[in-house]
């Protein structure tokens, strides 16, 4: 299911359509949306540095942890960082994100807060200021695309943290912006779904066409706190959830997967649903108010039924009328019904018709008048 995921952001947008987008969410029970971005990241730019993917680089947004992060995490990955500039910018909304730190250093008060990297980065200086955000996100994009026609797409860490400072219709109109942007290949961002309401959920999810949810293996019902023995639970769901994603189609239909999430290491491995999992394998199973199965009495009773379209054996051998007979078949049954039957005075005087059907017949077309050969 990761694996359809990344397919989907490296193919990009098809012609005529708009890029795809995916909203990637978690909860404080199962923090682990930050690996599935990482994840993710990681194999969209394996893809274009391979040639595989539409997008010719990688805007990243950084809110929720410094450049200096990714890039030891690309690093890390086995990416030549040095050589990052071709297909990597970040937009450094993490250092300064409302401008402190840049009035203390022309005051004089510190000398460089921000930190050095080997990413290129723009700072960005005030987050409240969404349209100077866009207008940074596609002119970094449009770096990388040097010559104007190829793509590129766009990653954001963590939505929650421009929603500390902008409104909700503001960050959708940017998305919406970047969405059908015609050098946006795709975007995919990272909301952590307890910390706002439930509209800014269902207004990502609106403008994504898939959407990725990270859950706790175990579900706890509403005002349930942990207790001393749910440590071990606990522990686990820092380690372990439930990935459960939604595509949307072009035919309106929306097709959806679940399977398990593991952290090892600084990464993580999506693998399927395990059958160990009662939980989660009782949860894919529909709730109907019908039996899938029969019981035995079941089916004795199915098989006493007796179609009507099935030979049920009568003795007689099988004939098919085909609509013809021969003349032997004729002459046969005729001497038969005159041995069962014996011939009385009032039979002899009647005839018999009998008709032969040539195969060479026709039925004329529907569209041919059966009077065209008469003389009127």
């Amino acid at each position: 299911m990761a694996e359809t995921i990344c397919r989907a952001l490296r193919d990009g947008a098809f012609e005529g359509e708009h890029a795809p987008a995916l909203t990637i969410k978690d909860t404080i029970d199962t923090p682990l949306g930050s690996f599935v971005f990482n994840h993710i990241l990681t194999q969209l730019t394996s893809n274009i540095l391979a040639g595989k993917s539409q997008a010719r680089g990688v805007v990243l947004v950084a809110l929720s942890r410094p450049p200096s992060f990714y890039a030891e995490l690309l690093k890390n990955k086995g990416f030549d960082v040095s050589s990052s500039s071709k297909w990597l910018r970040v937009l450094d909304c993490y250092s300064d994100p409302l401008g402190w730190k840049n009035k203390l250093m022309e005051r004089g008060t510190v000398r460089n807060p921000y930190e050095e990297t080997l990413l290129k980065t723009s700072l960005c200086k005030n987050l409240k200021e969404l349209d100077k955000v866009l207008s940074s996100i596609i002119e970094l994009g449009k770096e990388i695309v040097e010559e104007g026609k190829g793509r590129f797409a766009v990653a954001i860490d963590s939505v929650s943290e421009i929603l500390r400072h902008s409104s909700l219709p503001s960050i959708a109109r940017i998305l919406s912006h970047l969405h059908s942007h015609d050098q946006v290949s795709c975007i995919f961002c990272l909301l952590h779904v307890d910390l706002h309401e439930a509209k800014v959920a269902a207004t990502l999810e609106y403008l994504s066409t898939m959407h990725a949810d990270v859950e706790p293996i175990v579900q706890r019902t509403n005002g349930q706190r942990n207790t001393s023995e749910d440590l071990p639970m606990v522990e686990q769901s820092f380690k372990r959830g439930k990935f459960h994603v939604r595509f949307k189609r072009r035919n309106g239909r929306v097709r959806a997967m679940r399977e398990e999430l593991y952290v090892e290491g600084s990464g993580i491995k999506i693998t399927e649903v395990s059958s160990e999992d009662g939980i989660t394998a009782q949860s894919l199973v529909p709730k109907v108010q019908f039996n899938l199965d029969l019981s035995e009495k079941e089916r004795l009773d199915r098989a006493k039924v007796v179609l009507p379209f099935e030979h049920q054996g009568t003795g007689k051998p099988i004939q098919i009328y085909d609509g013809r007979k021969s003349l032997n078949e004729s002459e046969n049954e005729e001497k038969q019904a005159s041995v069962e039957k014996p011939q009385t005075t009032e039979d002899s005087g009647r005839g018999e018709i009998i008709y032969f059907r040539d195969s060479d017949d026709e039925m004329p077309d529907s569209d041919e008048d059966p009077d065209d050969d008469l003389d009127i």
